[in-house]
């Protein structure tokens, strides 16, 4: 692609984020009018009728939303999937992330939409209803909170950072859980606090925003990822795997930290 071609491309998806921006925002307010914090489950049953439930209602607004303004892009079908796409244009969307946090009455929830071009993400935006608070971001010009640039911390210190692990889904396969257990012990030497905590997401903007410091996870879902790995990287954070080398959809595990803690935390992973 040349700088023409480059730049034409960059004021597409500038008008296009307007748009999809106004898509998670109603598939959100679905779920607002759908939330209490009252809510509580008794059971397994029950948690997975009340998912498949928020799922339906805020899919039913987003997908046509999205395929309208997008004919041309596949759907990401896969919620729990992983590794690439492949070639041309893809929406991965969470119609509820967090959704285990709106049914037990948290506030920790919300609406993604990413357009993932040849396996690399380029537009995004996330809107979570219960904090009135929408992040966005467009390849190459910057992330932005309600309108507001944000940007990740200056920490270089790993022993002042606070950061933060989690599960990608339920029922990790056993070296996932046991690569993650390590980690957090690990973690624990190293850093300031560690939290563990769900969906990804929620804390990938808190380190966009400069809010913590660094996230690492090693269940790689896409549709938990891209959107808060755009988000970092445009906040001129660092986006990588434990090697060191910069994150793509078939890494094996992932970072999202500030620049100066990169290293360091890639170092106690590996």
């Amino acid at each position: 692609m040349n700088d023409t071609t480059a730049s034409v491309q960059t004021t597409d998806d500038l008008a296009l984020l307007e748009a999809v921006t106004s898509a998670v925002t109603e598939a959100g307010n679905v779920l607002l009018d759908r939330f209490s914090t009252e809510n509580r489950v008794d059971g397994l049953d029950a948690l997975l009728t009340a998912i498949g439930g928020n799922d339906d209602a805020s899919a039913a607004v987003l997908r046509p939303a999205l395929e309208r303004l997008r004919p041309q892009a596949r759907w990401d079908d896969d919620e729990e999937g992983h590794g690439a796409l492949g070639p041309g244009e893809w929406w991965v969307a969470d119609a509820a992330e967090g959704n285990v946090n709106h049914i037990h009455g948290g506030v920790n929830w919300g609406v993604t939409a990413t357009l993932v071009r040849d396996d690399v993400p380029v537009v995004t935006a996330v809107f979570l209803p219960a904090l009135g608070q929408t992040f966005t971001a467009v390849r190459g010009r910057g992330a932005f909170l309600n309108g507001s640039r944000v940007s990740v911390s200056t920490k270089s210190d790993l022993r002042a950072a606070l950061v933060g692990t989690g599960q990608a889904k339920p029922g990790e396969e056993r070296d996932v859980l046991r690569r993650t257990s390590a980690s957090i012990g690990r973690m624990l030497d190293a850093a300031l606090l560690v939290s563990v905590t769900v969906p990804a997401t929620l804390q990938l903007v808190q380190v966009a925003a400069g809010h913590t410091d660094a996230f690492w996870q090693f269940g790689q879902v896409r549709s938990g990822l891209v959107a808060g790995a755009l988000l970092v990287q445009e906040a001129q954070g660092a986006v990588i795997d434990s090697m060191g080398a910069p994150w793509t959809l078939t890494s094996d595990d992932f970072i999202a930290t500030t620049p100066g803690l990169a290293a360091d935390i890639a170092a106690v992973l590996r």
